[in-house]
C-alpha cells in the first residue's frame, strides 16, 4: 500500500510499504477514505526528529471502511463505516472507566513512562504505524473505532477522530463562565474550533489571537472577536484593554511547543535536531526544548483566579514555568491529550443536518495522499490559507 513516511526533518515521502495485517484477536483493517494533516503532525516535521525513526508511518486522524476484524472484535464488522480515535485505548481498565482514555493502562507505553499509545505518532507513544496511508491496523478495536453513518461527506464525521474532542476538552477545561471572557490564542485547527464551540456553549465573549489574516478572519466570521498578534508589543495589555483592565476569565493556549516570538526555545530545537540520534533523543526528554512564549502569553492574559487550558502540544521535561507568577495570581492549570471517546456522547448530536459547528466546510484543503509532500510544507507555512488539510487515499 502507498503511506506517508518520516524521513528526517521537513522530509516526509509517499512510500510503498507492506500492508497491514491482523496481529491480535482485538485488531481490525481499516481501508482509510480520509486522514487530516494535524497540527501536531507538524511537531514531527519539524522539532521530533530525535524520536522518530525513518521509515514510520504518520497520521492520526483516519476516517473509513472496515475490511476486516479479529475475533474478539464486536460493535464494528467488515463494510461500516467509522472514525477511529488518535489514542489507542481498551475501554476496560481503570483509567477508560475514569474518561481518561489518554491515560489507559492496557496501551501505556511504559518503556517511555508516556500514556496511550498513539497513532503515528514517535517512538515514545508506541511507534504505532499511521495513518495516512491506504490501510490501517487498528488495535484495540473492540472498542476505539465508532461507527458513523454512510452518507454524508467524510468531513461530517472525520473530525471526531481528534479535532472535535480536543476543543471541546479545551473548552471544558477552561470552564470560561457563560457571561465572561474565553481567549484563544493559536487559532489553527484546535484553536480555530475552540472558539466555534464556546461560541456555540453560550460564551458571552471569544476573542482569537492569531498572526495569519485568513485565520483571523475565519474566527471572525463565526462571531468571535480578534487581535493580529502582529500589531500589538503587549498582548497581555492588549486583553486587558478589552476586559476592563481585568484579563480573560480562562485562556485556551492551542499553540504549543512551536510558538513564534521564543528565539530562545528555537534555538534549543535547532541545537537538539543537530546533535547525534541518541544524544538528541536525550535531550529532548530531560531538557526544556519547547517555545513557550504562548503560555507565557496565556498566563499573563488571564485573570487573578482564572483558567489556562492548555491543547497544544508541549514536549519538553525541564521547561521553565513562572511558578511565582502562577501561584500569585491564583491560576488554574489544566492540560493534556484529549480524551475522545468521553466527549463523543456531547459531540455526535452536533453533527446533524444543521451542522451548528461547521464541520462541512471546516477544511480549507482536500489533496491527493501522493501529494502529502506539498500539503504538510503548504501547512507548515500557512500558504494559501491552510488551516485544516484533508488527505485522501
Amino acid at each position: 500500500m502507498k503511506a506517508v513516511t518520516w524521513q528526517g526533518k521537513r522530509d516526509v515521502r509517499v512510500e510503498e510499504v507492506p500492508d497491514p495485517e491482523l496481529r491480535e484477536p482485538t485488531d481490525a483493517i481499516v481501508r482509510i477514505t480520509s486522514s487530516g494533516l494535524c497540527g501536531s503532525d507538524l511537531h514531527l516535521y519539524e522539532v521530533m526528529g530525535p524520536v522518530m525513526t525513518p521509515g514510520d508511518i504518520l497520521g492520526h486522524e483516519p476516517l473509513g471502511i472496515v475490511e476486516e476484524t479479529g475475533s474478539e472484535v464486536t460493535g464494528i464488522k467488515p463494510g461500516d463505516r467509522v472514525v477511529v480515535p488518535f489514542q489507542i485505548s481498551c475501554g476496560s481498565c481503570f483509567m477508560c472507566e475514569q474518561g481518561l482514555q489518554t491515560q489507559c493502562e492496557t496501551t501505556q507505553v511504559r518503556e517511555h513512562g508516556t500514556g496511550a499509545a498513539l497513532f503515528g505518532y514517535t517512538k515514545l507513544y508506541g511507534a504505532v504505524p499511521g495513518a495516512q496511508a491506504e490501510y490501517l491496523r487498528v488495535p484495540q478495536a473492540h472498542y476505539g473505532p465508532t461507527q458513523v453513518p454512510h452518507g454524508p461527506p467524510d468531513d461530517r464525521y472525520l473530525f471526531l477522530s481528534d479535532v472535535l474532542p480536543t476543543a471541546w476538552q479545551a473548552v471544558g477545561y477552561a470552564a470560561p463562565p457563560k457571561n465572561g471572557t474565553l481567549a484563544v490564542l493559536g487559532l489553527g485547527p484546535i484553536g480555530d474550533m475552540a472558539c466555534r464551540i464556546a461560541l456555540y456553549q453560550g460564551v458571552e465573549r471569544v476573542i482569537g489571537l492569531d498572526l495569519v489574516p485568513e485565520r483571523l478572519e475565519r474566527v471572525r466570521a463565526r462571531g468571535a472577536e480578534v487581535l493580529d498578534v502582529t500589531q500589538h508589543d503587549d498582548l497581555g495589555q492588549a486583553v486587558r484593554d478589552l476586559t476592563s483592565g481585568r484579563g480573560a476569565d480562562a485562556v485556551i493556549d492551542a499553540v504549543g511547543m512551536e510558538a513564534h516570538g521564543s528565539p530562545g526555545g528555537k534555538l534549543m530545537q535547532t541545537i537538539g535536531g543537530l546533535l547525534p540520534g541518541r544524544l538528541a533523543e536525550k535531550a529532548l526528554a530531560k531538557t526544556g526544548v519547547d517555545r513557550l512564549s504562548a503560555l507565557y502569553h496565556a498566563i499573563d492574559m488571564v485573570r487573578r483566579g482564572g483558567t489556562v487550558s492548555l491543547s497544544g502540544v508541549y514536549g519538553g521535561a525541564m521547561d521553565p514555568m513562572p511558578m511565582l507568577t502562577l501561584f500569585d495570581k491564583q491560576i488554574q492549570l489544566r492540560m493534556g491529550q484529549a480524551n475522545v471517546k468521553r466527549w463523543y456522547p456531547h459531540l455526535m448530536p452536533l453533527l446533524t443536518e444543521q451542522d451548528v459547528l461547521g464541520v462541512d466546510e471546516f477544511a480549507t484543503h482536500h489533496m491527493p495522499l501522493a501529494e502529502a509532500p506539498q500539503a504538510y510544507e503548504k501547512f507548515q507555512t500557512k500558504s494559501d490559507g491552510a488551516v485544516k488539510i484533508v488527505l485522501q487515499p
